[in-house]
């Protein structure tokens, strides 16, 4: 058995599998299928300062070799997640990743603020939020955007973690890993969904209630693997990595290309065991090359001469 703990921004993981926000839930659901002890973190479904309901139906809709979603970040509140969702959390080792999505950067700093006196273990910001003084461009498709969120977040997180989280939306994403690094952030997750689109042929309208949405799913895994490739060659933080894994060889190939921690996503609709699967995958992977520790894998790309 290899050693699979992980030290991520200065917070022990068990092992290096974590569920993508937006696809796990709060745990309760997937628990009742698995032990949450086997899973490295849980990064919970995107909170925002108030009730959300999230977007009219249909919401998901499913492509070849992934979905595309607008569930329109659905969610009880920050409040109700600290007063009923993270008490349940903390009753088990994995650590509690909060998703934090706002429309300003005062809803951020707000959120941050109340989610650092609860306690959780990292706070990933969502910076593929609209900022609705921009005339509703998303924070992170710009560098100065990326840069006011990161920073006023930074200034009342405390000793709790910052992961700024990157649109794939973009045409330089190392920019704007850069750019979040300068402002202060102790880590990246990588890539979020791609903006994609389908329209039913027979009615001639989007399928999507919405028009547009997210495309996650095993599709979008070789630009997620470029992209967490790009960022780690360039910036220095430690990188979770997410984007159509469903495999612990998957897992592997991400951590390979310079990620420290993976998150599987859209797997865990097809198969609620995917992560624990996967770590079991990876584990068996890893004594078949004799790698013992799983942080000896990161960033062992060798490129093509």
């Amino acid at each position: 058995m290899a050693d699979l703990r992980v030290n991520f921004a200065g917070v022990e993981f068990e092992n290096p599998i974590v569920t993508a926000s937006g696809t796990y839930g709060f745990g309760r659901e997937y628990g009742e299928y698995l032990d949450l002890n086997d899973i490295g973190g849980i990064c919970v479904k995107g909170l925002t300062l108030a009730p959300r309901q999230g977007n009219k139906n249909p919401r998901i809709v499913e492509t070849a070799a992934g979905m595309l979603n607008s569930v329109g970040l659905q969610n009880p509140g920050v409040d109700a997640f600290i007063e009923t969702e993270l008490p349940w959390l903390r009753q088990f080792r994995t650590k509690v990743i909060a998703n934090v999505c706002g429309n300003t950067v005062e809803d951020y700093v707000q959120m941050t603020e109340k989610l650092v006196a609860a306690g959780v273990d990292i706070l990933e910001i969502n910076i593929s939020c609209p900022n609705v003084k921009e005339g509703g461009l998303a924070f992170g498709v710009s560098c100065d955007g990326a840069e006011s969120v990161t920073k006023a977040v930074k200034r009342v997180s405390g000793s709790i973690p910052v992961m700024v989280k990157l649109s794939p939306n973009v045409t330089d994403i190392v920019s704007i890993a850069k750019t979040a690094r300068d402002a202060g952030a102790d880590a990246l997750s990588l890539i979020n969904t791609l903006l994609g689109m389908r329209i039913n042929y027979e009615t001639m309208r989007p399928m999507l209630a919405n028009n547009m949405g997210g495309l996650s799913g095993p599709a979008v895994l070789p630009v997620a693997i470029r992209m967490v490739y790009q960022v780690a060659a360039n910036v220095d933080l430690p990188i979770l990595g997410m984007g159509g894994v469903s495999t612990g060889m998957d897992v592997a190939e991400m951590m390979i290309a310079g990620a420290d921690l993976v998150a599987l996503g859209t797997a865990c609709f097809v198969d609620p065991l995917a992560p624990v699967t996967a770590k079991y995958e990876l584990d068996t992977y890893l004594d078949r090359k004799k790698i013992s520790r799983v942080t000896d894998l990161t960033g062992r790309v060798e490129l093509n001469k």
